[in-house]
């Protein structure tokens, strides 16, 4: 198969790359950026197999992460900052996009025509994620919006990892798109290795890990489905998060970086058991992701979405008026 051979050349290219760099510099760690450092397979074989006990990729490392770098050369070379290399991760949880106030998202939805109410802090938390865990699909709005390729907690469409039918469902009735097409765990930091073959962080969602041997599943004895016919298989006890290779492309979450994604996964833990939540981009196959309330509204609207967390707002699909 020449996809899987291409991909078989680029991680063991990456490995040899990072091989040399190790005994050139004998440094514990490593930066990775550019377009193939958004390659999560890859990056997982550098983290496990590799000589460094930190690797730190860059979050938008395609093309759009020059953006980045050249703030930063100004930073540097024009008003003359200093470089200082910090012990943690100073682009906090890469949110670097627009926020919008109470009042900003109210006044959009109204616009709208949209039908909503507004809870407290905590109300929305455990309204969510009783929601999640009877398996509706939630488009969810939060915070300032994430820079890079990857939906973070901010713009995300959130549901139930532990649903067979999530995957397909979320594919073919919000995306829009092949219902084989895999989904990313969102899960909390200090409990991501019981699910998980993972040392560190990857708050950035840039590196896919194993699923831990006692969380996988056997195929049924005498199955002779092969292919994409295998997706119909349950592979593990988070089967809308898993890989057909028994794998999976991670999110860790902590408090410090997204504080309401993380108290809305830890009272989905609470009250499921379950400490991840599934995690993709809000938005449709081909359009980027959705930015402004206005977006997240219209998004909401097209798609088979159950619920719109905006904010402190919640909006229920069966309330809406046409669209």
């Amino acid at each position: 198969d020449l996809a899987r051979s291409i991909q078989d050349v680029c991680e063991e290219i990456v490995l040899r790359m990072a091989r040399t760099a190790h005994r050139e510099t004998s440094s514990r760690n490593l930066c990775l950026a550019g377009g193939v450092a958004l390659n999560a397979v890859a990056n997982g074989r550098v983290l496990r197999e590799g000589p460094f006990e930190h690797v730190w990729i860059q979050p938008a490392a395609g093309d759009a992460g020059g953006a980045l770098g050249a703030a930063l050369l100004a930073w540097h070379r024009y008003f003359e900052a200093p470089r200082s290399a910090l012990p943690t991760d100073s682009m906090n949880g890469a949110q670097l996009g627009p926020s919008f106030t109470d009042e900003e998202i109210a006044s959009a939805l109204q616009e709208s025509g949209a039908v909503f109410s507004k809870l407290g802090d905590d109300a929305i938390i455990s309204k969510t994620a009783e929601l999640l865990a009877n398996e509706q699909v939630i488009g969810w709005f939060e915070g300032r919006m994430e820079f890079g390729p990857r939906a973070l907690g901010s713009r995300s469409i959130l549901a139930d990892p532990r649903s067979p039918k999530m995957q397909s469902l979320i594919n073919l009735k919000v995306k829009f798109r092949e219902g084989f097409r895999p989904f990313a765990p969102s899960v909390l930091e200090n409990r991501a290795s019981e699910y998980f073959d993972l040392e560190g962080e990857s708050p950035y969602m840039l590196i896919v890990a194993p699923v831990r041997e006692e969380r996988r599943l056997p195929l049924p004895e005498g199955s002779d489905r092969w292919g994409i016919d295998l997706l119909n298989e349950p592979r593990s006890d988070i089967p809308a998060v898993t890989h057909l290779d028994y794998s999976a492309r991670v999110q860790t979450v902590n408090s410090a970086r997204t504080p309401a994604y993380h108290a809305l996964i830890a009272e989905f833990d609470r009250i499921s058991g379950c400490p991840l939540v599934v995690n993709t981009s809000f938005n449709v196959r081909g359009e980027p992701i959705v930015c402004t309330p206005q977006d997240a509204y219209r998004c909401f609207m097209r798609t088979h979405l159950d619920y719109l967390i905006a904010g402190p707002f919640i909006l229920a699909k069966s309330e809406q008026p046409s669209f």
